[in-house]
């Protein structure tokens, strides 16, 4: 194991040293603009998060619900650029020290070249990259040339994932596996469920990689449910959302760092 995907594998050992759940932080790059969004990333990894998750902005977000659908609008209305996200990637990461993937769908890397989002990403100092719309069966280039470039590629796995189809993502992954909690997208939810538990006991039993569990979580309380479960708690929509409510960018930048830190707690708080 090479480059950044050792650090994020030693971020989240350290926080499984500590007994544990690591805090994983998404927040779309260019919101509100290029030099916000690396303000308000720097924010959580300050607040208390131990990784990031920075995402790349889409037209078509297909699996994200309306708030990261608004940051992205904002984002791409900006005139948000790849080269932008790489930037967003080195700067977190030379402030930070901390690992800093990138959360993307398929098609822009495609356009922009497999090879060359690879090297730049590692030369950024990127951690790997989270791909929820590939399909593991369509991903050996992608993993070449991350396996080269020493990045983790971490695939989503869903309750409504069988088990053989489990095992077979699993194999293909590196660095951790993104279980998503519930069907349907991304977004704030009331409570994360029983749903969340059952694919992490059956992910586990198919890998030795950390099982991290996003889409839901919120809140303190509910971060403390899910990491007496998961090796990890992703956290995406609430930080958007404190962003968006948020009366100047200033303002939205500090209501991140609390958010973090309030999260923190709650996954050092176990249910």
């Amino acid at each position: 194991m090479s480059g950044n995907v050792q650090l994020l594998t030693d971020t989240l050992a350290a926080a499984k040293a500590e007994g544990r759940s690591a805090l994983i932080a998404y927040l779309p790059a260019g919101f509100p603009t290029v030099d916000g969004g690396i303000e308000a990333i720097k924010a959580a990894l300050d607040g208390g998060a131990d990784v990031v998750e920075v995402g790349l902005p889409h037209s078509d977000p297909v699996l994200d619900g309306p708030v990261i659908q608004t940051a992205d609008d904002i984002a791409l209305r900006g005139g948000v650029r790849i080269a932008d996200v790489m930037r967003t990637v080195r700067e977190t990461h030379q402030a930070t020290g901390k690992p800093i993937l990138v959360m993307t769908y398929w098609n822009p890397i495609d356009r922009y070249g497999v090879e060359r989002f690879t090297a730049e990403l590692a030369e950024a100092g990127g951690a790997g990259c989270i791909l929820p719309d590939l399909p593991v069966q369509e991903s050996a280039l992608w993993r070449e040339h991350a396996e080269k470039h020493g990045l983790a590629t971490v695939f989503v796995v869903a309750p409504s994932s069988k088990d053989k189809r489990l095992a077979e993502i699993t194999a293909a992954g590196s660095g951790f596996v993104y279980a998503a909690s519930l069907m349907g997208v991304t977004g704030t939810r009331e409570s994360v469920g029983t749903q969340a538990q059952n694919l992490v006991e059956r992910t586990r039993a198919t890998t030795e990689l950390p099982v991290c569990v996003g889409l839901g979580v919120s809140n303190a309380a509910q971060a403390a449910e899910v990491a007496g479960f998961a090796d990890g708690v992703i956290v995406g929509s609430a930080f958007v959302k404190r962003m968006l409510d948020a009366p100047d960018d200033a303002a939205g930048v500090e209501a991140v760092r609390a958010l973090a830190g309030e999260l923190a707690r709650g996954v050092r708080r176990q249910a």
